[in-house]
């Protein structure tokens, strides 16, 4: 998804650890440019669309405007994304988000009168806000207010196809929206209780009850245990899988990225998969593994993962932790950036704080390819060869710098562990220590012998344990 640039509507771009300006701190700054408002369509087809009507407003605390406004534009382009037509965007400088109504009491007035001004029916606030700020800027504006979490929560609901996929965004969004249950007049707040002859009590609902918030709390946890429950049984059926993978000596791989960077693009390029392309965001949200060969001959499986973004919501993080399992055995990570992005070193830095979060025992080889080569202009290529020297330049739909990223795949997955099948003695516990220390134990059992094992392990540990090989 691509936005126009935009024109810099700041005076000047203040550093984080600098005075904030008077005039930035009292101004509500319009964001040109990210209108996607529909031009010539009549009322009827307007509304047979039914697209929600957006007003983006966004805090700005540190970093220079060029980073806010384009924190602004990717929620732009998440907001397309839903399915919602975005009319005005708005940013407010402050030290730090006011704590009531997220941009202030002052300006909160200010955005009504836009929303009234637009015919805007939603706000989408770039950050995430907390239950009494989602409230209160709520009764400020007077229209439903949703904040970045909840938006990226949606686009994941709209993309789940599988069993696994669906249960996992529905945790998500429970876990997100159980602290946020909030009611509305009286219709929320009645008791299935109460004394005879109350107001709020009748024939069959007299006696100690709870409100009807409480009823949906209630009911959204024992939701959420059975997902948990369903999530944790289709974890085993992959699991399976993927330790069968685990017990060849395939070398597994793992495409990663930001979203949108062209990671199923990269699969389809390199294995002929076939899966489904498309300029957006969160396209991909159930990995697909395919297999390919290497120039010498050498199989390789290959998995395209789910699409990172900044300010990834935790409970996302979380709920497809099972998923995100793929990453942590693979052999090798090609994190794929894009090169046409207005910052992809941001892009990797968002991108390498999720894997951090996943991977929490020995760091995986990454490989670095920056894709869409053929649309990203020279100086910006020039850029980034300076700041990634490491890094591989392709382009998946034009085949551009394929066979260089081939060849060094097949360097850094070359095989450097080994199948092992021993049985080591109970005097030599120092052996099944390292085994388990250093391998990956596929299968141990106890024996009149000593203890058998089926591992994978360093060529080097496989030498010392020769002698012990099972007959």
């Amino acid at each position: 998804m691509t936005h126009p640039e935009f024109p810099d509507v700041f005076a000047e771009d203040i550093p984080s650890s600098g005075e904030l300006a008077l005039e930035d701190r009292s101004a509500l700054r319009r964001v040109s440019g990210l209108s996607t408002e529909l031009a010539d369509i009549s009322e009827v087809e307007y509304r047979q669309l039914r697209l929600e009507r957006v007003v983006l407003v966004g805090v700005w605390t540190d970093g220079s405007g060029a980073d806010a406004r384009a924190s602004l534009a990717e929620l732009a382009a998440l907001a397309e994304t839903a399915g919602s037509q975005v009319l005005d965007g708005l940013i407010q400088r402050r030290d730090k988000p006011d704590a009531s109504t997220y941009i202030g009491s002052g300006k909160a007035r200010e955005l009504r009168e836009v929303v009234v001004a637009t015919g805007a029916d939603t706000v989408i606030c770039d950050g995430e806000l907390s239950p009494a700020q989602l409230t209160a800027l709520e009764k400020a504006v007077k229209v439903k207010v949703i904040d970045r979490t909840a938006l990226i929560l949606d686009i994941f609901a709209q993309h789940a196809h599988t069993r696994e996929g669906k249960a996992q965004v529905s945790l998500a969004q429970m876990e997100y929206m159980l602290p946020r249950l909030r009611g509305w007049g009286e219709s929320m707040s009645r008791q299935a209780g109460g004394r005879a002859g109350g107001s709020t009590g009748g024939v069959g609902l007299r006696g100690p009850g709870e409100t009807k918030i409480e009823t949906d709390r209630r009911r959204i946890r024992e939701r959420m245990t059975k997902l948990r429950r369903d999530i944790k049984g289709m974890k085993q059926a992959r699991d399976t899988q993927r330790d069968r993978r685990l017990s060849s000596d395939i070398p597994s791989i793992a495409i990663v990225g930001y979203t949108n960077a062209g990671k199923s693009s990269l699969l389809n390029a390199l294995t002929g998969a076939g899966v489904l392309v498309q300029d957006a965001l969160f396209a991909t949200l159930e990995p697909t593994t395919r297999r390919g060969h290497f120039d010498d001959g050498r199989p390789f499986v290959l998995t395209d993962t789910v699409g990172f973004v900044r300010h990834l919501p935790t409970q996302l993080v979380e709920a497809f932790r099972s998923t995100l399992e793929e990453v942590v055995d693979a052999d090798l990570l090609v994190h794929v950036v894009d090169g046409s992005d207005v910052n992809p070193l941001a892009q990797i830095d968002a991108v390498r704080a999720v894997i951090r979060d996943v991977v929490t025992g020995a760091p995986i080889p990454e490989l670095l390819v920056v894709n869409k080569a053929d649309v990203t202009s020279d100086l910006g290529m020039a850029k980034l060869r300076r700041a990634l020297p490491g890094a591989l330049f392709v382009s998946a739909r034009t085949g551009e710098g394929l066979d260089a990223l081939q060849r060094r795949m097949a360097e850094l997955a070359a095989p450097t562990d080994t199948a092992i099948d021993v049985v080591i003695p109970y005097h030599r516990g120092d052996l099944v220590a390292r085994v388990h220390a250093d391998g990956r134990v596929q299968e141990s059992q106890h024996n009149a012998e000593g203890t058998r094992i089926r591992a994978r392990v360093p060529v080097a540990l496989a030498a010392s344990l020769r002698e012990f090989a099972s007959m």
